[in-house]
């Protein structure tokens, strides 16, 4: 089997969207003095697919979402000649060709989530080709289903909050996760503001159900170091990225507090990223992107050596790149789950662009052993509500 041609395609979202208000959820912006909400800086209303086709036809599917356009001309012009011709089964060989062919202007960001987009492809054209689910080449099952956690609850009204998380553990949900909206140069009427939310959360679900927040790399450490005395009477599972990726000194120190679990990663890329942040001790929890770190090639391999620390990995977003690593990996106990709702970020465009996505019951997913890949398609109405670059 040789790869006989790479199809790219940028997908913009036309539909509605619906506005996101001042302080829907913090982020690195929110240090910067700005005229309007932040948070539109990080919505992510355009995806990318890539299509790797053999010449046996068989078609496998990767996708990215972090500036999509800009991947795309990497993949176009620095990946795809590399890759025609080649034998898809040569899958580690093909992955160090891209790392390295791109590492004087790549290594992280933009340049290893083209690497990621096209690696997913890979590894679901390889799972067709064996007739076999993206999961079983990983290792096959470790559980009978996957736990997911509801990854929504922005900073909204307290009752609207309320609302959204009683309805969460009514539909089964063990565990879920909020946003803050406030940060440093809110003060500390706007700590005030982050502890009613979660004070909300907890006080609406009880005891018996994970809650974990999520600061988006909004916060200082001077910030999250003030932050964690009221956030732990109400035992989160996590406080995700606290402080800015490269802050990995800070994400240690905080770690090394003892007073509530430190998660992080999202934006964090291959083996090499990971390996500084487990030698500093700096995270509780792993959550790699696997359409980020580097695709399924590199993701297996954090992984691996997350277990080798008793880290335990939860990756960054659902999708089935992450649920198939998660099934193999009996460190990685359980996923992400962003709801099917209307537009807003944009976490939740793939649910437009895909068919195949599982849907949870009773805060488990399953995945199917009979359906080869990582056993998505496009869906047919994707014209409709897309408009098509490439």
């Amino acid at each position: 089997m040789k790869i006989k041609e790479i199809r790219t395609r940028v997908l913009r979202w036309r539909g509605k969207t619906v506005p996101l208000p001042a302080h829907f959820c913090s982020n690195p912006m929110d240090l910067m003095e700005l005229p309007e909400a932040s948070m539109p800086t990080f919505t992510f209303h355009e995806w990318l697919l890539v299509e790797v086709f053999s010449d046996d036809g068989h078609v496998g599917l990767g996708n990215a979402a972090l500036a999509p356009q800009i991947t795309r001309q990497v993949v176009e012009l620095h990946l795809k000649p590399l890759l025609l011709g080649q034998d898809p089964w040569d899958i580690e060989r093909l992955w160090q060709h891209m790392y390295r062919k791109t590492m004087a202007f790549g290594r992280k960001g933009i340049g290893m989530v083209a690497i990621s987009a096209v690696d997913i492809a890979l590894w679901d054209l390889l799972g067709k080709s064996a007739k076999q689910p993206v999961f079983r080449l990983l290792g096959g099952r470790t559980k009978k289903r996957i736990p997911v956690y509801a990854s929504r609850l922005y900073s909204v009204e307290l009752s609207e909050l309320a609302a959204e998380a009683e309805r969460y553990k009514k539909e089964g949900y063990r565990a879920m996760k909020l946003r803050f909206g406030w940060g440093p140069a809110d003060g500390a009427s706007g700590m005030q503001r982050n502890f009613e939310l979660v004070r909300t959360v907890r006080e609406t679900v009880g005891d018996e159900i994970d809650v974990m927040a999520d600061a988006y790399m909004g916060w200082t450490l001077d910030y999250a170091k003030r932050m964690l005395p009221l956030l732990e009477p109400f035992h989160l599972r996590w406080l995700e990225e606290p402080v800015a990726p490269d802050e990995i000194h800070g994400y240690a120190e905080l770690k090394s507090y003892g007073r509530v679990p430190i998660a992080g990663g999202e934006h964090e890329f291959t083996v090499y990223g990971f390996r500084e942040l487990l030698e500093a001790h700096a995270l509780d929890y792993i959550q790699f992107d696997t359409n980020r770190v580097g695709g399924i090639t590199q993701a297996r391999k954090i992984a691996a050596l997350a277990e080798a620390y008793s880290v335990p990995v939860i990756p960054h977003a659902g999708q089935m790149h992450n649920y198939h690593l998660v099934m193999a990996s009996l460190n990685a106990p359980m996923a992400e789950y962003f709801p099917n709702v209307e537009v807003e970020v944009g976490n939740e465009l793939f649910w437009y662009i895909f068919d195949g996505e599982p849907t949870a019951k009773d805060g488990d997913i399953d995945l199917d052993d009979n359906v080869p890949g990582l056993g998505l398609k496009v869906k047919g109405s994707v014209l409709e509500s897309f408009e098509v670059i490439g």
